[in-house]
């Protein structure tokens, strides 16, 4: 593409708005033209704030719109799928958060509409942008470590969202694992071949009613003989906890810390460092790298690195995990494109 990329962001939730600012003021290359969510007032609000010239409530508004380039989709799970094949079939290229839709069938469905109409989809799985994952892939794809045999991936939140995100979530293996499903991938090099899941509820109890757990772990096997544990906990009250470990035949690559700032302060009294509390900070510059890589995208005319693909195979490992959970089985797995 030539000249600017006009895009629109729908849904302003958290992400949905990190988005709207990072592309009202960051993203070489791109234009945001307008911003869309169903709550009476938050899209005019948010045009405001950033400068946005246009908003609406209604996302068809956008759809129909032939000026608009590409669509950031930030709304909620039930509703990437629909909100996908409307832009597909209206020519726009696509950025979806994660998960790429809710259901397998909804995903082939979707990838099926994208590739119909020969547009770019993205994914939104941050990590794979974030500097520390980068550079641990490329020094594992360099040998550093050897040959990658195990990876363990921690993912903590300082707490639970509120009970009416959680119904419509997909529980916390869709919510939350599902980040872990795609970067163990990602640094492997590798598919998923078995998926075993447990879980339990250890201090949310909402979690029960609304069929999730707070406490999750899942074991994948892969087809290059790579295993992997993945932690999921909304229990982490002392702050925002995600890391990660490839252990290889020659040695071991630990990704990620609690530091909030890379200082260690020792006094009299022991040694402290301060602790990140919540991931807009820990994945700030994440955020922005995957846009900017999406929007270089668009312009280069390249499919961007994490596509539809890679959302529907960590769909499928994230639903595979919550069956295992549910019917205390292992699940096998195999992938089709």
């Amino acid at each position: 593409m030539n000249g600017q990329i006009r895009c629109a962001v729908l849904g302003l939730g958290r992400l949905g708005y990190w988005h709207a600012e990072n592309l009202a003021a960051r993203v070489n290359g791109a234009k945001l033209d307008c911003v869309a969510d169903p709550i009476d007032g938050q899209a005019d609000r948010v045009a405001r704030e950033l400068n946005v010239e246009r908003s609406t409530r209604n996302p068809d508004e956008v759809f129909e719109d032939p000026s608009i380039d590409a669509v950031i989709i930030a709304t909620p799970t039930n509703t990437h799928a629909d909100l996908i094949e409307k832009a597909a079939n209206h020519k726009k290229h696509i950025f979806v958060e994660k998960p790429l839709a809710s259901l397998p069938d909804e995903a082939d469905r979707v990838i099926r509409t994208i590739r119909e109409n020969r547009v770019f989809c993205q994914v939104g799985f941050m990590r794979r942008f974030d500097s520390a994952y980068k550079e641990a892939q490329r020094r594992i794809r360099a040998g550093d470590i050897g040959t990658p045999m195990y990876f363990k991936g921690v993912s903590r939140d300082p707490g639970s969202p509120p009970a009416e995100f959680i119904r419509h979530s997909g529980g916390i293996f869709l919510d939350m694992s599902i980040h872990d499903y795609d970067i163990a991938r990602f640094l492997l090099n590798a598919e998923v071949t078995s998926v075993s899941a447990q879980g339990n509820v250890l201090f949310h109890s909402f979690m029960e009613e609304c069929g999730d757990v707070d406490q999750a772990l899942t074991y994948l096997t892969f087809d290059s003989g790579a295993a992997a544990d993945i932690e999921a906990s909304r229990n982490a009250f002392y702050g925002y906890d995600i890391r990660g470990e490839v252990v290889g035949s020659e040695g071991c690559i630990q990704i990620g810390s609690l530091k909030y700032h890379d200082i260690q302060i020792i006094t009299k009294g022991g040694s402290v460092h301060d602790i990140i509390p919540a991931f807009p900070e820990r994945f700030k510059n994440a955020y922005l790298n995957e846009i900017e890589h999406f929007i270089r995208c668009l312009r280069d005319g390249e499919k961007p690195s994490v596509d539809e693909l890679d959302g529907k195979i960590a769909l499928e490992i994230a639903l595979s995990a919550k069956k295992s959970f549910e019917t205390e089985t292992k699940i096998a797995m195999s992938f089709r494109s």
